[in-house]
């Protein structure tokens, strides 16, 4: 493990090319250049702290590397940024961003790099949701210009719709790898016995078990929209699309059913690119 995660050979790939094409690229493309740049930046950190957690590194590399990445901010908040972090460091300093949202979306890193996460408890999962998206949303409001109470609010409930609706979406991939984030209650309302992966998925009766996880993303996207109503349109562009995204694919979920086997929704880059439009001519 190198001294230093940021000088990985990992760490020269271009925090835009790590984007390319996700919908989230799409979406901050609408964003000034400033912002942009800042909001690609987060994403490249979240995607490389990602990688270490979902790596087949032994769990004990996993958390090394996790832990370096500590190191690795720590030295960035105290003026001695690797030379790999110096366009983060930049975005930290023009966008006020905090150290400890950034070690909040490391410890939900750690969640998944301590042990596979099987049928969390609500309590546990809305924690891993908070540490490994509501925080990102805390960076990104930031850049995005909202207010503090606006800012913690939207991050709160944006970053819960999403990261909920990509467990859904990710049922079938995070179960080949021994991961199941639908949350025990569910499992005991859906009377699934058994909280082993490949079992769930495959049981009859998922549907119960994936149809709270669906209300309860439903109602975080409602309470995102009260607050962006409230917000300038301007500030909340990249939100919204996000947004309209996300809602769309759980949609296209709920159309679709959660019988086996799945087909993966994905929403169409035309429909992506005319929401963009949209957003970006308001």
């Amino acid at each position: 493990m190198s001294s230093s995660i940021a000088n990985s050979a990992n760490a020269e790939i271009s925090a835009p090319k790590r984007a390319a094409g996700s919908s989230f690229y799409t979406a901050m493309r609408i964003l000034p250049r400033a912002q942009r740049d800042a909001m690609f930046e987060i994403y490249s950190f979240c995607r490389r702290v990602d990688d270490i957690a979902d790596s087949d590194m032994p769990r004990r590399d996993r958390l090394a590397g996790l832990s370096q990445w500590r190191s690795d901010l720590d030295a960035l908040y105290a003026g001695r940024a690797p030379a790999a972090l110096r366009g983060l460091a930049g975005a930290v300093r023009e966008f006020s961003l905090r150290k400890e949202d950034f070690f909040d979306v490391i410890a939900g890193m750690e969640m998944d790099a301590t042990e596979d996460i099987r049928a969390p408890d609500w309590n546990k999962l809305d924690l891993y949701c908070d540490r490994v998206a509501s925080a990102v949303g805390r960076l990104s409001v930031r850049v995005f210009g909202l207010d503090e109470d606006n800012g913690k609010q939207l991050a709160h409930h944006l970053g819960r719709a999403l990261q909920l609706t990509n467990i859904l979406r990710d049922i079938d991939e995070d179960a080949a790898i021994g991961r199941l984030y639908l949350p025990r209650e569910t499992l005991d309302r859906a009377a699934i016995s058994s909280f082993e992966p490949i079992f769930v998925v495959e049981s009859p009766e998922i549907a119960k078990a994936c149809e709270p996880v669906v209300e309860r993303a439903r109602r975080h996207f409602v309470e995102a929209d009260k607050i962006m109503a409230r917000c300038q349109r301007r500030r909340v562009r990249a939100p919204r699309v996000m947004g309209e995204v996300y809602r769309a694919m759980l949609e296209g979920m709920v159309a679709r059913g959660w019988a086996p086997p799945r087909r993966r929704v994905r929403i169409n880059r035309l429909r992506l690119i005319g929401l963009v439009l949209r957003h970006a001519l308001i």
